[in-house]
C-alpha cells in the first residue's frame, strides 16, 4: 500500500468529514456510483438546486470568490461600505441564479427557451437574468458620481436599474425563501402607491415611482440600509465561520463531548442533545441547521433509549431553536439590534446571556422531568465515549472560539475583526490537521495537506453558499424598512397603537401574535426587522409613565429589541408551518405537526423569559456590572425557568397536584420579578430579597412531595406510565 493510499484511508477514519476518495477511472460502475452520491450528499446545504455540470462549477467559483472579496473587506481592503453592501448583494444574486430555476419539473434541458414551463435545472435564461441582476446591484457602484450628484432626483435609467433591482431580488427571494417574503414586501410597495385611494382609515399620502425608487435603490434607508450592511460587514463572517467549524469536525466533536458527560444519567441522550444544540446554536445560529447537524445524532439515541419519537424531536428541535438567543451569533439579529439600538456588540450580548442560558437550564430540567415519567435510565457506561479522551481529541476546536473571545471580550475589538481572526486559528487548524494525522500514521503528508488544503476551501466556499439566503432575507426586508422611512411606519404605528387601545399589555400581546404569525413564512432576521420597526418604538413610548409600587418602570429600547426576536424564534417550531419541526420529524420519521406541537409546549418557559424582561431589565444585566451579581440573577432566573418547566410538565419529584402547581407558577412569577413581592415593604434599591419568597414557596412544594413520595412509589408510578404509554403507542 503507498503511502497516498494510506492518507486516503486514514483520514476519513481520523473523524476528518468531508474527505471522499475518488476512486480509479477503470474502477467498477458501482463504485464510482457510490462516489457520486456521497459526493451529491456532501453538496452544501445553504442552496438546494442545481448542482451538477456548469452550475456547480460556476458556483463554487462565485462562492470562494465571494469568501475571499468578504475576508479582504475584514481586514486590508479599504472600501466604501456602500461599495461593500453593494457587492455582497449581487454575489448573493449570482449564486441564486446559478442554481435555482424558475420553476421546477422533470425536463432536464438547460439550453432551451422553454422558461414558461418548469425545469429541473437553469437554463440559459436564468443565467442572463442572474447577469442582469448582478448588473442592476452594482449599478449603485457603476454610477456612484452621477447618482451622488443628482439626490433624490433620479433619471430615467436610474428608475430602469432600480425596479430591475427590486423585481430580481424579490424573485432571487422567492426562489431560495419561497413567496411570504416577497409577498409582504410586495404589500408594503402596493400600499406605499395605492394609500391614496384607500378608505380615510388607512389613507396614507403615497409616493411617486421617482421618490421611491430613489429611497429604496440609491439610499441608505432601503436595500443598502442597516441590515444589508449588518450582514455584509459581520454576519457573513460569522456563518463562513460556523460551517468551517463544522467542515472541520466541531459539530460532531460537540455531540460527542456533550454525550460522554451526560449520557450517563437518566435521560442522559436528551440531555447531550440539549447541551450540544446549545454548543452548536451559539456558532452556527440557525435552528434548523442545528437540527440537521445534531438532530441526526442525538434522536436516534434517544429513541433507542425509550423517548417517543414525538418527544425526542421535539426536544432537540426546541433546543436547536434557542441556539438562535445564544450569544454570539443569534442568529444575525444581534449585530443588527447593535446597529438599531445603537449600542456596541458586547451589550447586546450581555443582554442576551441570561435569559439565553436560564432557558436551556429549564430545557434540561424537562428532559429530566420527561425521562422521569417515563422510567428512564442512562447510558451505560461502557457505551459511553470518555470525556477526557473526547476533550482531548478535540481540543483543537475550541482554539477559534478562545480567540473569538479574547478578541471580543478582552481585546474589545470589533465583531468583524475578532471573527475574522479567529477563522484565520481555524483555517490553521483545519489544513493541518490532516497533515498531523498523516505523521502520526507515517502518511503520506503532501496528500494530507493538499486535502486540508481542499477542505478548508470547500468549508468556505459553503459558508458562503449558506449565507445567500440571509443575505437576499436582509436586502428584501430593507424594502420594508424604506417603505417604512417613507411616512408608512408613522401610519401602521397609529394603526398599532389604535388597536392597542393605548394599553401595554395589549400592545406587548399583540406584537408576540404578530411575530408569531410572521415567522410562519419568514426567516427570523427579517420577521424581526419587520417587527422591530413597527412596535419596538411603541411598546417603548406606551411604556411611559408606567409604576409599580410607586417606582416608574421604564422599558429598554433594547429590551423591547429583545422581545420581537424572541417570539420570531419560537415561530420555527410553532404548528402549522415551524420549519424547524420538519426538520426534526423527518429525523425521528414522526409527524410534523405533532412534533410541533410538542416542540411548542416545552418552549412555553422561553416564551415568558421575553414578557418579563420587558419590566425587569435586571434579567437582561442592564446597570448590572458586577459578576457576583450577574451569576446570582442567572441562578434565580434559571430556578424561575425550573418552576415553570415543572409547572407545565406537572411533575416535580413526582406528579403534582392542581394546588403545587398553581404555588410553582407563583414562585415562577417572583423568581423572574422580584420587585413585585419586596415592593410592598422594601424600596426599589433592596428588590432581591423578594427572590425569598420565591424560594420558599419552592422548598414548601418539595417539602410536600416528599412527604407524598417515596423513591419506591415513584419508580413504580413511572414504570406503570412508560408501560400506559407504550400500550397506546402500539
Amino acid at each position: 500500500m503507498t503511502d497516498k493510499n494510506k492518507t486516503e484511508m486514514l483520514l476519513p477514519q481520523a473523524g476528518i468529514p468531508g474527505y471522499i476518495p475518488k476512486p480509479k477511472k477503470d474502477a467498477p460502475e458501482d463504485v464510482i456510483g457510490e462516489y457520486k452520491k456521497q459526493v451529491q450528499q456532501q453538496a452544501e446545504k445553504g442552496i438546494v438546486g442545481d448542482k451538477t455540470g456548469l452550475s456547480a462549477k460556476l458556483t463554487y467559483i462565485v462562492a470562494l470568490a465571494w469568501a475571499f472579496f468578504q475576508m479582504s473587506t475584514a481586514s486590508w481592503l479599504l472600501l466604501d461600505s456602500l461599495y461593500v453592501k453593494a457587492f455582497h448583494l449581487a454575489f448573493a444574486l449570482a449564486l441564486i441564479y446559478l442554481n435555482l430555476p424558475t420553476l421546477k419539473s422533470n425536463l432536464n434541458s438547460r439550453w432551451d427557451l422553454r422558461i414558461l414551463l418548469a425545469m429541473k435545472r437553469v437554463t440559459i435564461v436564468d443565467f442572463m437574468i442572474g447577469i442582469v441582476g448582478v448588473i442592476a446591484a452594482l449599478y449603485i457602484v457603476i454610477d456612484y458620481a452621477g447618482i451622488s450628484e443628482r439626490p433624490g432626483q433620479p433619471i430615467g435609467r436610474d428608475l430602469i436599474f432600480g425596479v430591475l433591482l427590486v423585481v430580481l431580488m424579490l424573485e432571487a427571494t422567492r426562489r431560495v425563501l419561497g413567496p411570504a417574503l416577497p409577498v409582504i414586501c410586495g404589500a408594503f410597495m402596493a400600499y406605499v402607491f395605492l394609500g391614496p385611494y384607500l378608505p380615510d382609515a388607512i389613507a396614507f399620502k403615497g409616493a411617486t415611482l421617482s421618490r421611491f425608487i430613489s429611497q429604496i435603490t440609491m439610499d441608505t434607508q432601503g436595500i443598502y440600509g442597516v441590515p444589508l450592511h449588518v450582514s455584509a460587514t459581520v454576519v457573513f463572517l460569522f456563518v463562513m465561520f460556523g460551517t468551517m467549524l463544522d467542515r472541520a469536525g466541531g459539530g460532531a466533536f460537540f455531540t460527542r463531548l456533550a454525550i460522554s458527560g451526560l449520557g450517563q444519567y437518566r435521560g442522559g441522550a436528551a440531555k447531550a442533545a440539549v447541551v450540544s444544540s446549545a454548543l452548536s446554536g451559539m456558532v452556527s445560529g440557525s435552528s434548523i441547521a442545528n437540527v440537521v447537524t445534531t438532530g441526526t445524532f442525538t434522536i436516534p439515541l434517544m429513541k433507542r433509549l425509550g423517548y417517543p419519537a414525538k418527544k425526542a424531536a421535539a426536544i432537540e428541535v426546541a433546543s436547536s431553536v434557542n441556539g438562535q438567543l445564544a450569544p454570539p451569533v443569534m442568529g444575525a439579529a444581534a449585530f443588527i439590534i447593535a446597529e438599531y439600538v445603537n449600542v456596541p456588540y458586547v451589550e447586546v450580548a450581555k443582554a442576551a446571556a441570561v435569559p439565553a442560558f436560564a432557558s436551556y437550564i429549564g430545557l434540561l430540567w424537562i428532559t429530566h422531568i420527561e425521562a422521569c415519567k417515563l422510567g428512564l435510565r442512562g447510558l451505560p457506561k461502557s457505551e459511553l465515549p470518555r470525556f477526557l479522551i473526547e476533550l482531548k481529541n478535540g481540543l483543537h476546536y475550541l482554539i477559534p472560539l478562545a480567540v473569538l473571545i479574547w478578541e471580543l471580550v478582552v481585546e474589545m475589538h470589533s465583531a468583524e475583526l475578532s471573527v475574522f481572526r479567529a477563522i484565520l486559528a481555524l483555517a490553521i487548524i483545519m489544513v493541518l490537521q490532516p497533515v498531523a494525522i498523516a505523521r502520526l500514521h507515517n502518511a503520506d503528508l503532501w496528500a494530507a495537506f493538499k486535502f486540508g488544503i481542499k477542505n478548508t476551501l470547500n468549508a468556505m466556499a459553503a459558508g458562503a453558499n449558506n449565507m445567500a439566503g440571509v443575505a437576499l432575507a436582509t436586502a428584501s426586508a430593507g424594502i420594508i424598512v424604506g417603505c417604512v422611512s417613507l411616512g408608512l411606519g408613522q401610519q401602521i404605528t397609529s394603526f398599532v397603537e389604535v388597536m392597542s387601545m393605548g394599553n401595554i399589555f395589549l400592545m406587548i400581546l399583540i406584537t408576540a401574535v404578530a411575530s408569531l404569525l410572521l415567522g410562519m413564512g419568514l426567516p427570523t432576521t427579517a420577521n424581526y426587522i419587520i417587527m422591530a420597526s413597527l412596535t419596538a418604538p411603541v411598546i417603548v413610548e406606551l411604556s411611559t409613565g408606567l409604576s409599580l409600587h410607586g417606582q416608574e418602570i421604564v422599558i429598554p429600547l433594547i429590551a423591547a429589541h429583545l422581545f420581537c426576536l424572541y417570539f420570531g424564534i419560537l415561530a420555527d417550531d410553532t404548528p402549522p408551518v415551524g420549519l424547524a419541526a420538519y426538520a426534526g420529524a423527518a429525523i425521528a420519521k414522526e409527524n410534523p405537526i405533532s412534533v410541533g406541537i410538542q416542540g411548542f409546549l416545552y418552549d412555553i418557559r422561553t416564551a415568558i423569559i421575553p414578557i418579563f424582561f420587558l419590566f425587569n431589565s435586571d434579567i437582561l444585566l442592564i446597570g448590572i456590572d458586577s459578576w457576583a451579581a450577574s451569576f446570582f440573577i442567572f441562578a434565580m432566573t434559571g430556578l424561575g425557568m425550573v418552576t415553570m418547566a415543572s409547572a407545565v410538565q406537572g411533575w416535580l419529584i413526582g406528579k403534582c397536584n392542581i394546588i403545587e402547581r398553581l404555588l410553582l407558577l407563583a414562585s415562577t412569577v417572583i423568581f423572574m420579578f422580584p420587585a413585585l413581592i419586596s415592593g410592598f415593604v422594601l424600596p426599589h434599591s433592596q428588590r432581591w430579597w423578594g427572590y425569598l419568597a420565591a424560594i420558599a414557596l419552592l422548598g414548601l412544594v418539595l417539602v410536600w412531595q416528599k412527604l407524598r413520595y417515596d423513591p419506591k412509589k415513584v419508580s413504580e408510578r413511572s414504570e406503570e406510565m412508560m408501560e400506559s404509554e407504550e400500550l397506546a403507542a402500539s
